[in-house]
């Protein structure tokens, strides 16, 4: 199809990955209808087909690869088209993609979304792709990537970054590497996005970062050389004045405390810890904030301690499970998922069978468990002579989906009788006769509804009828609110 030149040129974004790069992608679709692109229906709609990659498993590489094969088939039906290839992998793999894909007409990274419109413009007029990686993010301020005009789908719940890249050094982890380092937002910006969101009809917000436990921590250095005119974005909150300079970092857990008081506001999330840094007082905040979901996502990766030692955890699974036990304690009737690595280099049957302990003795709700990837750049990658052989890991890999499912399976049939209080996503993707939201918890109910009943952002009371290893179902017994329907929400900045 060929869009007329006095009418505005349409874009897709294809995602891959996680919640920072759905995230992302909403950026991504912000500065271009803010640059005059309207959204295109499909592929063959397109003028402008952006991939906002990931990189933390080697199928993302066979994906991407597999999919830009497609888009080439396309772009020799339509030249003008244009390509794009942004996100983790790009950062990574930038040069490679340009060798393997010289039909791609723009390359960008992690740190440099912000320049999405402006690449492919330049790429445009110039009739030659455009290729930038930087290294690092921008400290300014101003530039902080959630300053960014922002594209979403829906109104009622938003992604809210609080923090971009890592400080960790996991074995297997390649984030640092394409995330950069550890940079907090400045408290003020947060709850002043909170309070716009909440002021637009957002109910629900969660806030993003790869280790949202040590959010703050970078910022000691910048509070004590900010300039005075900046001195109210990062101390407005709990336990500071208005424009005085903090002697002590925020801490996560006061952050939490204060979304969860934003009017307006009533469910908040976060994602993700790392349990190391799960401090007292974030638990204490989950557990005196009506507002925030008792839900804790809570990455365990092997139950063995010598295979945490060689992952560079910084925690012991008796360690782990001390600090599950008092979140447990302290927050009522807590959810609790995690991420499980199977067959990490050297993992013997003993570590294994650790992990089916430990795994067992926490009764996850859910978990999301990964067969060890290798990814060139991490240090466990040169260890080719300790790998799993593959069969011993399928095994390992189907015996832990057991434990895991059997006690997701108890903690949701112990859930039958309930009645919960379910915000509405939208109808289901197999059966438009059914609607599908989730509990505060983040458990996933599917009711029958007749078509447009229950808009998503709906809230209502639902009694619990049948517990599954994945998702509960139910019964409606009121609606408690129902939503204005809104397929597209304007661009607002972030």
């Amino acid at each position: 199809m060929v869009v007329p030149s006095d009418q505005p040129r349409r874009y897709l974004v294809r995602t891959f990955g996680c919640q920072m790069n759905v995230h992302d992608s909403e950026r991504i679709a912000g500065l271009l209808e803010e640059d005059g692109f309207v959204a295109a229906a499909g592929l063959d709609d397109a003028d402008v087909i952006v991939l906002n990659t990931c990189c933390i498993r080697e199928n993302a590489d066979n994906k991407l690869y597999g999919t830009l094969g497609h888009m080439k088939a396309l772009k020799d039906l339509r030249p003008d088209l244009q390509i794009a290839v942004g996100g983790c992998l790009a950062q990574k793999d930038g040069e490679i993609i340009q060798k393997r894909a010289p039909w791609v007409d723009a390359v960008w990274g992690t740190h440099n979304v912000g320049r999405a419109a402006e690449l492919l413009a330049e790429a445009r007029s110039g009739r030659t792709p455009s290729f930038e990686i930087l290294e690092s993010a921008l400290l300014d301020d101003d530039e902080f990537p959630s300053a960014l005009p922002v594209r979403r789908d829906q109104s009622w719940a938003a992604w809210v970054t609080i923090q971009i890249g890592c400080d960790n050094n996991c074995a297997f982890c390649i984030v640092p590497s394409v995330r950069g380092s550890e940079m907090s937002r400045p408290f003020g910006q947060i709850v002043a996005e909170v309070e716009a969101l909440a002021s637009a009809g957002t109910v629900e917000v969660t806030l993003l970062g790869q280790n949202v436990n040590s959010y703050g921590r970078d910022l000691t250095t910048r509070l004590r050389t900010a300039p005075d005119w900046q001195a109210s974005a990062y101390s407005t909150g709990p336990g500071w004045a208005q424009g005085e300079r903090p002697r002590a970092r925020p801490l996560f857990a006061d952050l939490l405390t204060a979304v969860a008081a934003v009017d307006g506001i009533r469910r908040v999330r976060f994602t993700s810890p790392h349990p190391k840094d799960l401090r007292p007082e974030t638990i204490d905040a989950m557990a005196g904030s009506a507002a925030v979901c008792p839900q804790l996502h809570l990455p365990l990766q092997s139950g063995s301690d010598r295979v945490l030692a060689l992952m560079h955890r910084g925690y012991t699974a008796e360690r782990y499970l001390d600090r599950l036990a008092a979140a447990r304690a302290a927050v009522d009737d807590l959810a609790v998922t995690t991420d499980i690595i199977v067959g990490f280099p050297g993992e013997t049957d003993d570590d294994f069978e650790r992990t089916l302990e430990v795994a067992a003795t926490a009764e996850y709700d859910s978990a999301y468990t990964f067969i060890y990837s290798p990814r060139a750049g991490t240090e466990a990658a040169a260890w080719l002579d300790r790998m799993i052989p593959a069969d011993v890991v399928a095994g390992r890999f189907d015996r832990l989906r057991v434990v895991i499912e059997r006690s997701a399976l108890a903690r949701h049939q112990a859930r039958v009788g309930r009645v919960e209080e379910v915000l509405f996503e939208g109808p289901s993707k197999r059966n438009p006769r059914t609607v599908t939201g989730r509990t505060a918890q983040g458990k996933l109910v599917h009711i029958p509804s007749e078509p447009g009943a229950l808009p998503a952002g709906s809230w209502a009371d639902v009694r619990i009828t049948r517990g599954a290893p994945h998702f509960l179902a139910g019964e409606l017994v009121a609606v408690t609110a129902r939503a204005t329907h809104r397929t597209r929400i304007p661009v607002v900045a972030g």
